[in-house]
């Protein structure tokens, strides 16, 4: 991710799952932080891959 449209549409992405409470995506360091229950990391992996971008 290369700006702040980057992070906001994978924080975006991410917030559609649900049981997603919050979603922090720290632009510098590549990660994002994600709160809530009922979700699974492949729900996340796929977020992030339809938001255009891969999960390392």
């Amino acid at each position: 991710m290369t700006c702040e449209h980057c992070s906001h549409a994978v924080a975006e992405e991410i917030n559609d799952i649900p049981g997603v409470q919050g979603v922090t995506v720290d632009l510098a360091d590549g990660v994002a932080t994600v709160t809530g229950e009922g979700f699974s990391d492949q729900q996340i992996e796929e977020a992030v891959v339809e938001a255009g971008y891969t999960l390392l």
